[in-house]
């Protein structure tokens, strides 16, 4: 009986010592940071250094995974997949909008929850600098009076790009052909000639735009950019055509909002970095961090209008 009081006592000390003790607090181990693309395009370049610069702040390392496939389709499943405990993020684009109404996945946009956007750029309409075309209006002129012979390259099918040169190509009333040529095909479409124009991200046409190989004619955005500020956006030019290319973070669902607001502070931080910021000056993207609910209304909107474009085009997907 002596025995098996001291032993209620050591238990019950045992228990009152383990209750006390508080829960790891988070983050206390690497965090999995998905980046939807191949490596050495803009959105790797770009999540790889918000990861470094979030690893800063969160005190463990963001260790960059591509994984890539079906326009972000692969790494927006795997996030949504994963245990909501905000040790899997997604760095996520427009894409998350794209690729799921065009059925790439059998969930929509907010199958996840959003942490915030990080940053937006525009997508530049361009083509070859030694092109006939000068001006924007050159190219619809041209457009317009040999319908369905002018070639516009993409990053592929249902891409940001390739919704973006749809909205741009109906508010001008111009029917082209849209050629669905990959990240890298894409430039390389306009530089040798397969292709007359492109849309694509100013940060995947800047260098080329610096050295003189492409000429910006119109932006399908609301403002003009800093470092172009001479082209004009098709607003401007009387069209109302506007889709930005955005970035920012996803977690998967039921994420303890705690969790969300850490990741949050986090990536506002890392956004605001010198040497983010550094980064954003010279690839031309616009760093404008928005917490959950501004982001949220954004995608609404944004989703919206992708739906729109797409059913346009005979793209839409139902659920």
């Amino acid at each position: 009986m002596k025995f098996m009081n001291h032993f209620s006592k050591y238990l019950l000390s045992f228990v009152f010592i383990v209750g006390a003790t508080p829960a790891l607090a988070f983050p206390d181990k690497p965090i999995e940071f998905v980046i939807p693309f191949g490596a050495g395009g803009g959105a790797d370049i770009e999540g790889r250094l918000l990861a470094k610069e979030m690893s800063k702040v969160l005190g463990v390392p963001l260790t960059p995974v591509n994984r890539k496939g079906g326009g972000g389709a692969i790494a927006y499943t795997h996030t949504k997949n994963s245990k909501p405990d905000g040790y899997t993020i997604a760095w996520n684009s427009t894409s998350v909008l794209t690729t799921t109404n065009l059925g790439n996945t059998d969930f929509s946009y907010d199958a996840m929850d959003h942490v915030g956007r990080v940053e937006f750029q525009p997508q530049p309409f361009a083509v070859k600098a030694n092109a006939k075309w000068k001006k924007f209006s050159d190219f619809v002129t041209d457009c317009k009076s040999s319908p369905g012979t002018l070639k516009v390259a993409n990053s592929g099918t249902g891409s940001a790009t390739h919704t973006a040169a749809i909205a741009l190509m109906n508010a001008v009333g111009c029917k082209v052909i849209h050629l669905p040529k990959g990240i890298k095909g894409r430039n390389k479409s306009v530089l040798n000639g397969e292709a007359d124009a492109m849309i694509a991200p100013l940060t995947g046409a800047v260098n080329l735009t610096k050295a003189g190989k492409i000429r910006l004619l119109v932006m399908p955005t609301d403002n003009r950019n800093e470092i172009f500020p001479n082209v004009p956006t098709a607003k401007e030019l009387g069209y109302n055509a506007s889709l930005d290319l955005f970035r920012g973070l996803s977690v998967p669902p039921n994420t303890p909002e705690n969790i969300k607001t850490i990741l949050a502070d986090a990536m506002t931080k890392a956004a605001n970095s010198e040497a983010f910021l550094a980064l954003a000056k010279k690839k031309g993207f616009k760093v404008s961090p928005l917490g959950h609910k501004d982001f949220s209304a954004l995608l609404k909107r944004e989703n919206a209008k992708v739906k729109n474009i797409f059913a346009s085009a005979g793209l839409l997907k139902s659920k």
